[in-house]
């Protein structure tokens, strides 16, 4: 059988009193796309973390392409690239002077330095950008130039902590597709998001994790299948009549609540829709809106979680772990080249 390229196994993490990791285990087959969703302060960067040298787990083993990542962190980090909520690259650079930076600091030979580079900022649609410094940036372009600053070293494993947080839908799509092109190439990639249209579109299998644990793992059909197959929204005005439609409507399906929305899953929903407006009338609850849809992962992970994942703040970090210092930021997106 095939070693995962990344395993974890039983991962423990506090900081004082908050307990990040409470046993996470988890595995990414060679050339797949792992998708760890949750909300902030899941857990999700801790591992990510963890996995990438930052940070050694109290408890657990972490491995990467077979290498456990405490016991050989530089040559983990030769074969691995990391793209975080923050860009890593060096604001007072310019795009080709970073990616020639990070190639300098994986010691790849000069040549080899200029045709990366080449490569990277044509991919990434950067190459009229090339001489500008990295803080005269947009926001998509700041995240373009930190994933190719990434990808310097062609690793073969990639992570990518929340890395279109915060951009606009047009840029967030296009690094999609950009993410799509590699995993293609044979990249696996763990991919850590809040995004749920994301973890949909881009993961292979996906790790549901909240308040340190893993709550669910599947590929993104088998989540939704877990709900039925068809979603009825009602919404009312008061929410007091949330609760009193909770009661009449539980004998139809599973049913979820947030605010004055009410989430029913069924298994035909033809007929649950019909059942659902006979037993609301019956009950002379007046609904403002009614539908039938197609589960989506928000469904799962609110059904799971008992909440809606959160929408990231911009700057706020995704965990309670420190954040690295200046020069881990820099050892995570460039190898092991000290």
């Amino acid at each position: 059988m095939t070693a995962p390229a990344i395993l974890a196994e039983d991962l423990v993490k506090t900081f004082g009193d908050v307990e990040a990791l409470k046993g996470v285990s988890f595995d990414v087959p060679t050339g797949t796309v792992l998708g760890l969703l949750g909300p902030n302060g899941a857990g999700k960067t801790t591992v990510v973390r963890i996995l990438t040298t930052l940070l050694r787990p109290d408890r657990g083993r972490a491995e990467v392409l077979g290498v456990d990542v405490t016991e050989d962190p530089m040559g983990t980090r030769m074969s691995i690239g990391l793209a975080g909520q923050n860009a890593a690259v060096d604001e007072n650079l310019s795009g080709r002077e970073n990616l020639r930076l990070v190639g300098r600091l994986t010691h790849l030979p000069s040549a080899e330095i200029k045709r990366r580079s080449d490569a990277l900022l044509e991919q990434f649609d950067l190459t009229r950008a090339e001489h500008r410094l990295v803080r005269t940036y947009s926001g998509g372009m700041r995240r373009r130039i930190d994933l190719a600053a990434a990808l310097v070293h062609r690793p073969p494993v990639l992570f990518l902590d929340e890395p279109t947080s915060g951009l606009d839908p047009r840029s967030r799509t296009d690094l999609w597709g950009t993410i799509e092109a590699l995993v293609d190439d044979g990249t696996t990639v763990l991919l850590t998001t809040q995004y749920l249209e994301e973890a949909d579109r881009l993961a292979d299998r996906i790790v549901v994790i909240d308040h340190g644990a893993v709550i669910a793992d599947g590929t993104a059909t088998e989540l939704k299948g877990r709900l039925g197959s068809t979603v009825i929204e009602v919404g009312f005005g008061d929410p007091t009549n949330v609760a009193r439609a909770s009661e009449q409507l539980a004998p139809l399906g599973a049913i979820s609540t947030e605010g004055h929305q009410l989430r029913l899953s069924v298994t035909d929903g033809a007929v649950a829709m019909l059942a659902t407006v006979r037993v609301l009338d019956a009950a002379h609850l007046e609904p403002l809106t009614l539908a039938l849809r197609e589960p989506t992962l928000d469904d799962v992970f609110l059904s799971l979680t008992g909440h809606a994942a959160e929408e990231p703040t911009p700057g706020e970090d995704a965990d309670a772990t420190p954040a690295p210092g200046r020069r881990g930021r820099r050892t995570r997106t460039a190898g092991a080249g000290r």
